[in-house]
């Protein structure tokens, strides 16, 4: 309920809960609401009852997840059938279900500030529409998110503001992390719905389970994943589900030209890159991810917020589980046409780059053989978010699903803010 630590720091389970082999293959046969019921159970059997997590995954999943095989080499996980066509609906939806649950019970308001790149905004708007108990201010860098994207979010009103701040995704971020931390705000019971909270990853750890027992014939058999990764809450997932005991052969960290990590992996080196740069792959342009903070700690380091070690991770293994590879635009382009000319497939520009560092990864020959087919690329949102990218390719477009096209003609309302804290703090004293 916090979203951020009263330091400054990040929230981690005390300790992580283990799925055995037998309960992994028991998710063979079980619809993607029951599995996320039994993992994400393994974490809330203490906070809720279980029957309540199940009724609420049961609500919520009710879309699908499909896995498409690409020429027999790629397997696609299209995470983009929610309400809002984005992989942050899987984490967004079971959060505010979950804090309206808690509030409910002792009968409490908040107000969630999150910060926005892309498509967090729209699933945070859409997850907490309407509930009673929250209401939600959204800042996102203005002229740094796709129109539908921008929509998505300022179509929603009632409990849901927006601000478009003149600044980058980092500069966002830095305006909600100050606001926690300012005692002058503390009345206001401040949370957050960004992958600073906690509650954000551990949904998104179930559907790398998802995706194991629909690829996997064998319960020993290890999954190559290639995450597009950002602010990294979708690999931290994935590290998660990995450490409770997911069979992950390796995690490809596919970032785009906002290369830190990368760069990190090959010299061992951590420089933050500011002001971020600005790429067509939106949802991926931060310069320095809040969730790095999180694997380091996974693998027995210290990172500050500034991104200074206070003690070193060991880099030997983080290297063995995770290969880093920056795509920049150009290679993302390309791979959405070779695509589409190959395939006939649609690949927005997150997945592209997901799927051109999976390549990489085959490329520097690690010796993974590409005849095991184990291999799944993490497609994040639906190509129509887009279509100026997919109309290179594709002259004619492709159909806008109902969640995207029921945007298209509503009125939108948004606040344009400076980037300065002061301006913001006084924003939220003045309207809250």
């Amino acid at each position: 309920m916090k979203g951020l630590a009263p330091d400054g720091g990040l929230y981690m389970p005390k300790h992580l809960p283990s799925v055995s082999r037998d309960e992994l293959e028991s998710f063979r046969e079980k619809k993607y609401s029951e599995i996320a019921s039994q993992v994400l159970g393994k974490f809330l059997h203490e906070e809720a009852d279980r029957d309540d997590i199940s009724g609420i995954c049961n609500e919520i999943y009710d879309f699908g997840v499909p896995i498409e095989t690409v020429d027999g080499r790629f397997n696609i996980m299209r995470l983009d059938r929610g309400p809002t066509a984005s992989f942050k609906d899987f984490a967004a939806l079971f959060m505010s279900r979950m804090m309206q649950h808690f509030l409910s019970l002792e009968n409490r308001h908040i107000i969630i500030l999150t910060a926005t790149s892309g498509d967090t905004g729209s699933a945070v708007a859409n997850a907490f529409h309407g509930m009673k108990n929250i209401r939600v201010i959204i800042l996102f860098p203005s002229g740094e998110v796709t129109d539908i994207q921008r929509k998505q979010m300022t179509t929603l009103h009632d409990n849901i503001q927006v601000l478009a701040v003149d600044g980058k995704f980092d500069d966002c971020q830095a305006l909600v992390k100050k606001a926690f931390m300012d005692q002058d705000l503390a009345g206001k019971h401040l949370s957050s719905a960004n992958s600073i909270n906690i509650g954000r990853l551990l949904p998104q750890s179930v559907y790398y389970f998802w995706a194991w027992s629909r690829i996997c014939g064998e319960t020993g058999e290890k999954v190559v994943f290639s995450v597009p990764s950002g602010n990294f809450g979708n690999l931290a997932g994935g590290l998660t589900a990995w450490q409770m005991g997911l069979p992950v052969k390796k995690f490809i960290v596919a970032t785009n030209e906002n290369d830190e990590v990368p760069e990190y992996f090959r010299s061992g080196n951590y420089v933050p890159i500011s002001p971020s740069r600005n790429c067509i792959s939106s949802a991926m342009n931060v310069g320095h991810p809040s969730n790095l903070a999180r694997i380091v700690a996974m693998f027995g380091g210290n990172m500050n917020e500034k991104g200074k070690f206070i003690t070193e991770p060991d880099l030997g293994k983080m290297r063995e589980i995770m290969y880093a590879v920056s795509v920049n635009d150009n290679e993302t382009r390309e791979t959405i046409k070779t695509c589409h000319d190959n395939s006939e497939i649609i690949l927005e520009p997150h997945g592209a780059v997901a799927w051109r560092g999976l390549e990489k990864f085959i490329e520097s020959g690690p010796g993974f053989r590409i005849d095991e087919k184990l291999c799944c690329i993490l497609e994040t949102a639906h190509p129509a978010k887009f279509m100026d990218e997919i109309l290179k390719v594709r002259p004619g477009g492709i159909m806008f699903p109902e969640s995207l096209a029921k945007v298209e003609d509503v009125p939108e309302k948004f606040t344009s803010l400076e980037n300065d804290y002061n301006i913001f703090k006084n924003f939220i004293r003045k309207y809250y």
